[in-house]
């Protein structure tokens, strides 16, 4: 079972996380959600499609402008505030690797803490177990937030993702962060290139056997772009490709932008699977 602010997830079902991004220069929408109206329409569309958890971010995740902490809270925090009000009982992530927006986020009412970047500030675990909410531990590959990897090799790619993602989540439950509320992610891009980032999903089964619930990060991504050589607007076929495959071999949570055509993915895969029965069944029974 996983538990995330008022939900509880059983353990083979699918979980769709709704990226609304709070940056002027994200790397898919290029700003549409930065002001406030266009990203609550956008958590409202997002939930009505079926997102169960809304991830919001501050700062966009390749290189640019420095946004310092204090921009980063000013962007993320009111709006956490004003989803919270809104919507009671919908799941409020924040992707952010720093415990001072950590803090304020939690204060603010958030969930949970998606840290993208490998738990580079240690204390942003420390915040998690103090505000009793979860926490996403990525793999990065030991990249400093908002690098790129240059040149970066691993002699087995998934024995380093195991070892790190699994590494902070004991870390994480130790400090006081619920068992239940820890959640493992192989970090696709983030300190890989393609050929790495096709492996981890090709082996992501090994992630699932750990115990520890799997949430992946794929919608539209480099690796799904150069894989198909295709833009940033044309890799929704790739990154449902890849979320049907991540699906199949356990993967719980995704973190998406396109909520209404994962929905689709996820409900056919789990129904293959015998995890949920067909929306309706007439074939052959009239």
């Amino acid at each position: 079972m996983l538990r995330l602010g008022r939900r509880e997830f059983a353990a083979h079902e699918p979980v769709i996380m709704a990226i609304v991004n709070r940056t002027p220069d994200s790397f898919y929408d290029q700003g549409a959600t930065f002001h406030d109206e266009p990203a609550l329409a956008r958590v409202e569309q997002a939930v009505a499609e079926g997102a169960a958890v809304i991830d919001i971010g501050g700062v966009k995740a390749g290189p640019g402008e420095e946004v310092s902490a204090a921009e980063e809270a000013r962007r993320t925090v009111g709006f956490v505030a004003e989803v919270r009000r809104r919507h009671p009982d919908v799941v409020i992530s924040v992707d952010t690797w720093r415990h001072e927006v950590g803090e304020a986020v939690c204060e603010a009412g958030a969930d949970l803490l998606n840290d993208a970047w490998g738990g580079v500030d240690p204390r942003l675990a420390e915040v998690a177990a103090r505000h009793d909410v979860g926490l996403v531990c990525t793999h990065a590959g030991g990249a400093e937030p908002r690098t790129r990897p240059h040149r970066i090799t691993y002699d087995d790619v998934m024995a380093d993702i195991l070892d790190v993602t699994v590494g902070l989540a004991e870390r994480a439950r130790k400090l006081g962060v619920r068992r239940d509320a820890i959640l493992i992610d192989p970090g696709h891009d983030f300190g890989k290139n393609t050929r790495h980032s096709l492996e981890a999903t090709r082996r992501l089964g090994e992630m699932v056997e750990t115990g520890w619930p799997v949430l992946v990060s794929l919608s539209n991504k480099d690796f799904v772009g150069e894989t198909l050589d295709r833009p940033v607007k044309d890799r929704l076929v790739g990154t449902l490709a890849t979320t049907a495959v991540s699906a199949w071999l356990g993967a719980q949570v995704y973190r998406v932008h396109e909520v209404a055509e994962t929905r689709q993915v996820l409900d056919m895969v789990a129904s293959i699977a015998g995890h949920r029965p067909p929306a309706v069944a007439r074939r052959g029974l009239a």
